[in-house]
């Protein structure tokens, strides 16, 4: 499951080395990161704050459309 969520500057300074080891995740503009539910936790684990934006979970779904098939 991804996650996606945005740190301030002060927190981002602390997560960086911890998603360094822990993530293979996508930056995006304003300190916005899509993560694993591993690296999400590592970072809770550490007193990372953060706020969570969304999650794959929750994105939209087109039904009856199959994976890669054009709409």
């Amino acid at each position: 499951m991804k996650l996606v969520i945005r740190l301030t500057k002060r927190e981002e300074s602390k997560a960086l080395p911890i998603l360094l080891r822990h993530s293979a995740g996508m930056v995006l503009p304003d300190r916005t990161y899509v993560l694993d539910h591993a690296a999400v936790k590592a970072l809770r684990d550490a007193g990372v704050t953060y706020t969570e934006l969304g999650s794959d979970a929750s994105a939209p779904h087109l039904e009856g459309a199959g994976e890669g098939e054009r709409v």
